[in-house]
Order: C-alpha cells, then sequence, then structure tokens
C-alpha cells in the first residue's frame, strides 16, 4: 500500500479528513510491512512434479507454513452442464479466478486468516466447501500458470520452476487423474492433445525463464535441502 497524500483534500474541514484519511493509511501500510512474510511460487507444467516438491515441504515444516493451491481458485461454472465443463479449456489464465487469488495472498501476508475456495476435479467445478487457510510467515502458491500473470510474480520472494520430459508427464498425469480424481482414460487424453498440450507451450512453457530456480523433478533433493534450508533460516529469525 502507497500512502499519496497529494490525492487527498487539503483545507479547512477536509483537511481534518485527509488527515484522518491520511493516518488511516499510514498505520495500514505500518501494518502490512510488519506482518510481511515470505512468499514461494512453485510452478511447472501439468505433471511435472510441482506438487510433490510442494508437498514434501509441507510435510517438512506442518503448520508452521501455509500453502495456497492455484487450482483451487479455477472459476465456478454451475450454469454449465457436466458434459460441457469436461470438454473445457483449464489450461487458460482466464479459467482461473487469479484476482481473487492475489487479494487472498494480499490478506496473508497482513496477517488476516482467509477462505480459500475448494475445486471439486470430478464435477470439474468449484465446491461449495471452503479452506480456512491461517497466515504464516512462509507461504507456498503452486500452480502450472503461478508465473504467467506478473502480479502475482511481485508478490513472491521466490520463484521456482520444475520441468519435466513431456512423456513423463502425460504418463503422471494419466496415473494421477485415474487415481485420483476419478477420470477416463479417453477423456484425459482427449483433454490433453486439445488443451493441455498446446496450452502448455503457450502459456505454461515460457513462464520458465521467469523462474528463480529451475529444477527437474519434485524429487530433486539438492533443491529440497536448498529451500528447506532457507524457510528454515526464514522461520527461525526473529520478526523485526
Amino acid at each position: 500500500m502507497s500512502c499519496d497524500s497529494s490525492v487527498l483534500p487539503k483545507t479547512g474541514k477536509d483537511g481534518k479528513i485527509r488527515k484522518k484519511i491520511y493516518g488511516t493509511m499510514k498505520r495500514q501500510e505500518v501494518r502490512e510491512e510488519k506482518m510481511k512474510c515470505k512468499i514461494i511460487g512453485i510452478a511447472g507444467g501439468t505433471g511435472s512434479g510441482k506438487s510433490t516438491f510442494t508437498n514434501r515441504l509441507k510435510e517438512e515444516f506442518g503448520d508452521q507454513i501455509a500453502v495456497v493451491y492455484h487450482d483451487n481458485y479455477y472459476r465456478r461454472q454451475d450454469e454449465v452442464p457436466f458434459e460441457i465443463r469436461k470438454t473445457m479449456n483449464y489450461d487458460h489464465p482466464a479459467s482461473l479466478e487469479t484476482d481473487l487469488l492475489i487479494q487472498h495472498i494480499k490478506k496473508l501476508r497482513r496477517g488476516e486468516a482467509v477462505d480459500c475456495p475448494v475445486y471439486d476435479y470430478a464435477q470439474h467445478n468449484r465446491s461449495d466447501q471452503t479452506i480456512r487457510i491461517e497466515p504464516r510467515r512462509v507461504i507456498l502458491i503452486e500452480g502450472i500458470l503461478l508465473l504467467a500473470d506478473k502480479r502475482l510474480r511481485d508478490l513472491m520472494d521466490v520463484k521456482i520452476y520444475v520441468e519435466a520430459d513431456a512423456d513423463e508427464r502425460i504418463l503422471r498425469r494419466i496415473v494421477r487423474d485415474v487415481k485420483e480424481r476419478g477420470r477416463d482414460l479417453d477423456n484425459i487424453v482427449d483433454q490433453y492433445l486439445t488443451t493441455v498440450k498446446p496450452m502448455h507451450y503457450m502459456y505454461v512453457a515460457p513462464t520458465r525463464a521467469k523462474a528463480d530456480i529451475v529444477i527437474n523433478s519434485g524429487m530433486n533433493n539438492v533443491a529440497f535441502d536448498m529451500m528447506r534450508s532457507k524457510i528454515r533460516q526464514w522461520l527461525e529469525k526473529p520478526e523485526e
């Protein structure tokens, strides 16, 4: 937040209002600075291993850190029939309500809890449930398109891109979607060829160049040890 007093009224009764508004803005700015946390973005193509890397860090630190998944911010589509939802493009940036994610990340950074939406992969739609996420000094954000939005990138202290060969990614996606999301093979293959693959090369792969760190697997132990040490350092550092 930036306190620009030049846009506020300056004289008379308006001057008192100006001082009051400016004081409120200044207090909010100080509060945001005081509550500021470290944010790590973890991106990469479908099946690349980004969720594995994210979950390993979450298991290591537990409730000391918070995790927000971009996938949970897919737009609600109650008015769209299920058969049509099955065929829609979920790998285009417009399919995600990124504005809401940005609002939530800013709230967490200010020390405010948020109610994160929950996406139902079997129904291809946002569910009616929410997950309460409490603010933490370290927040992980994970998703294929995280680095495609400059507003999100500007919120991150560390940007990580996890990559893998295309054949490995599709095989992992098939296993995951069948076992965890209840989808049939024909739908998975059709979706991959018509939307996932072209969107990856159009929107996801180019964001590799935006990352601070590029790793070749969610099981890359060297990268994991580096991030574990960095997060531990942040958590052990006294709040200023």
